[in-house]
């Protein structure tokens, strides 16, 4: 079986991918590309009409596959595939590749026009002040957008294709000299080393890049360029995945889940109070349900006496525990928050707002919750919003922490606190601590932990990820 047989063997079925008979100088052939990958205006003026025009010449000296790489085709990327399977990559690719009939070696020709989407503004990263542009799901875009900010010979992009049937280009990202050799090293070889038939989203290779199962993500991701920039000039490594718009950023420690991308384009003071607000929204939505029902199910004389009074006539005719009463209304902010983000977007945040004051009203008025209890949960739902990273984590542990409370009262609360911080504290990052800083030896330097410093001590004494080992004293 010829070449041409065995590449319309493997492509049988499938509408889209196109064969043209072409004549050269030195036989003919047959270009075979997908029609949807391919730019078709420049695979006529750089590939079709270069053959053309040197097959109608006599006497040149032009008789190999590698003469016309090197005198007729004016194209930057052309070369000649390894086998029969990596010329069918490439057409898979977006290339144009020309099958010679009395020639074996195939001829690919970089001809790529894939269907993108613009670089638009990040959804789930809003900012007040700062770049607006965000990634997109092709991996060539993200790649320019990372270089554009990162002018330095030393930042490396090496490829590894990953996925058995899916064959997903990665992209692993780092500023050589920067970055910690072992971290580069640990990465690469577990991304090279995956077993898995396909990949369609970053998420499948961060799940291997996690060691421990836990609800708090050990690996970072963003749609913002800016910040994979200044994550790379920190030590940390990137990972580019094709087909989606999140990048991975590795290691990732807790306290980055208190930074948001704004807080370096907008007043330092501003940004400082912001982080306090951060924190104390942290404490309230882990703590502050458990706390509730732990004193007004076991300890009600903590409370002040001016107080009780009005706490029984709030909660007089609601038939339900404490518990049990905060549990439900969490559900139903956990419902309202799920359809909001389902919905349109034009509707979505309407219905929300209006759903929450509706429900609200109707269970006080109906017996099922007390004003108190719609307070406590309303400000622990809406503390979530201002830490998004760790929403998911903290939503988990408040209603553990909730749990033993409503079983043994203030020692349950303390014993659950604890077994929530020891879970954050034994937590690594791709071999780092979780808590980076806090709790190691090495000397930091990096003037953004709980506060942000001046910005230009934080971009003079950037050091490497996880304190950069390669420079401990």
């Amino acid at each position: 079986m010829d070449n041409l047989s065995y590449i319309k063997q493997r492509f049988e079925g499938n509408f889209d991918v196109k064969y043209k008979d072409v004549n050269t100088i030195i036989g003919d052939g047959t270009i075979v590309f997908i029609d949807d990958l391919c730019n078709g205006q420049w695979m006529m003026e750089y590939l079709i009409l270069p053959l053309r025009g040197f097959g109608q010449l006599k006497g040149t000296s032009i008789k190999t596959p590698n003469d016309l790489l090197e005198k007729v085709l004016d194209i930057s990327a052309t070369g000649v595939a390894k086998d029969l399977d990596d010329a069918l990559m490439h057409v898979l690719s977006g290339d144009a590749i020309l099958v010679l009939k009395d020639f074996s070696e195939i001829i690919f020709c970089e001809v790529k026009n894939f269907p993108r989407r613009g670089i638009g503004i990040p959804e789930t990263e809003a900012v007040l002040k700062g770049p607006r542009e965000g990634f997109n799901e092709l991996i060539v875009d993200n790649v320019a957008l990372i270089r554009r900010r990162v002018k330095n010979p030393n930042l490396k992009f090496e490829s590894v294709v990953v996925g058995e049937e899916s064959q997903t280009a990665v992209a692993l990202a780092y500023i050589k000299g920067v970055a910690p050799n072992e971290l580069v090293d640990k990465v690469k070889n577990k991304i090279k080393n995956l077993d898995m038939r396909f990949i369609l989203d970053s998420n499948y290779i961060e799940a291997n890049l996690k060691k421990q199962h836990s609800f708090f993500d050990t690996i970072g991701y963003t749609e913002k360029p800016d910040e994979v920039a200044a994550k790379l000039f920190e030590g940390r490594i990137a990972l580019i995945v094709d087909g989606t718009p999140f990048v991975i950023t590795a290691p990732y420690f807790f306290l980055e889940n208190f930074q948001m991308p704004d807080d370096y384009y907008i007043n330092r003071y501003y940004t400082n109070f912001n982080r306090i607000l951060r924190w104390i929204a942290f404490l309230m939505a882990s703590f502050l349900p458990g706390l509730y029902v732990a004193i007004i199910t076991y300890h009600f004389s903590m409370i002040p006496s001016l107080f009780v009074f009005r706490l029984a006539v709030s909660r007089a005719g609601v038939p339900l525990p404490t518990f049990i009463e905060v549990i439900v209304m969490m559900l139903a902010f956990q419902l309202i928050k799920e359809a909001g983000l389902r919905l349109p977007h034009p509707i979505g945040g309407a219905m929300s707002i209006v759903s929450a004051l509706i429900l609200g009203d109707a269970a006080v008025g109906a017996g099922i919750a007390s004003r108190i209890t719609i307070i406590v949960v309303a400000i622990s739902t809406l503390s979530y919003f201002l830490i998004p990273k760790i929403y998911g984590a903290v939503s988990f542990w408040s209603i553990v922490i909730m749990l033993e409370s409503a079983l043994l009262g203030l020692p349950g609360f303390l014993c659950a606190s604890m077994i929530y911080v020891i879970q954050i504290v034994e937590l690594d990052s791709v071999g780092y601590p979780f808590l980076f800083p806090l709790g190691t030896v090495s000397e930091y330097r990096f003037k953004d932990v709980f506060f942000r410093g001046k910005l230009n001590r934080i971009s003079n004494k950037i050091i490497g990820a996880g304190g950069n080992k390669a420079n401990e004293k």
